[in-house]
């Protein structure tokens, strides 16, 4: 078991997210954004651009079988949500079935291009802290139908998970919240950009530049959208449409993620400029370390009127 929760944890940290941030970097670490602006409203884009897929499939990050999405530890439910013609599945900590109250929810986008029980483990503060909190598994993650496509047709899923979540009788309609770590902090950015029902929304160590993640983040074999088409990259990249962001943001990343530091603070400038409420707040420690104290900044914020 502890092996391989190792693996995955290699594979996740090391794999997709800050260690491979490393070819051609500056020496400081530090990243300039290289994806154009857009002026378009992002939802609008959404509704009619069409992903190019070379690749059609799973996602290249296979869950281990300790991690089936089907064996729940106790007090977690395994729900069912549709998004569009696709069967996906959530965990979920059970609500007191007794209790009239109408409960915060917060959908937690995991890292990583699957999902494992050390990814439920991350929302222990936020369910400690007393909401309700859904955990989708997106297309192509987990066995589940539907193809990869990197930050393009899975915010669909997430919006779909909104959804689902807006829609239970213990939900504080009032109260719903986004947030999501590495890919699914940017996922969460991606979804604060498309969707009106969220009340707000935290990424932790999101990647707002594509351009930048396909570079230095991502094995380039993994890639599933056509690369010669830069519209691909920009409708992936938080900060390309960061003036549609449609809630409160806060947008967190660790002291040592020199390579989120620009594109994190140029996106909330952007949001700002356009009336939003956002931050780019940064916490101490890396990938992994700092996300116990966002996760409490976030909190924090959510609980906040």
């Amino acid at each position: 078991m502890e092996k391989q929760k190792a693996k995955r944890l290699l594979f996740t940290a090391a794999f997709f997210l800050t260690s491979l941030f490393l070819s051609g970097q500056p020496k400081d670490g530090t990243l300039q954004p290289e994806v154009q602006l857009q002026k378009e409203d992002y939802s609008k884009v959404r509704q009619e651009f069409q992903t190019k897929l070379i690749r059609q499939g799973a996602s290249p990050q296979k869950s281990i079988p300790s991690d089936s999405a089907d064996a729940p530890p106790p007090g977690v439910t395994v729900v069912g949500f549709s998004s569009g013609n696709l069967s996906l599945k959530a965990w979920m900590n059970t609500p007191d079935p007794t209790s009239k109250t109408n409960y915060p929810v917060v959908i937690f986008l995991h890292g990583g291009f699957s999902f494992g029980k050390g990814d439920w483990d991350m929302t222990k503060l936020f369910r400690d802290a007393g909401f309700i909190v859904i955990t989708p598994m997106v297309r192509g993650e987990n066995g589940q139908r539907g193809s990869f496509t990197m930050f393009y047709d899975e915010v669909n899923d997430v919006i779909a998970a909104i959804e689902y979540a807006r829609q239970q009788p213990f939900t504080n309609k009032k109260r719903v919240y986004l947030a999501g770590h590495s890919v699914g902090g940017t996922l969460t950015l991606l979804a604060a950009m498309t969707s009106k029902s969220i009340c707000k929304a935290s990424s932790f160590s999101a990647s707002p530049d594509q351009i930048l993640y396909c570079r230095y983040g991502i094995d380039p074999n993994y890639i599933p959208f056509d690369t010669a088409d830069a519209r691909e990259f920009q409708v992936r990249s938080p900060l390309a449409y960061a003036a549609s962001i449609k809630c409160p943001v806060r947008i967190f990343y660790g002291t040592q993620e020199h390579h989120f530091r620009i594109s994190s603070q140029q996106t909330a400038a952007i949001a700002k400029q356009n009336k939003t409420d956002a931050e780019a707040i940064e916490v101490e420690g890396g990938h992994m370390s700092a996300l116990e104290g966002e996760i409490k900044a976030a909190i924090k914020f959510f609980n906040e009127k």
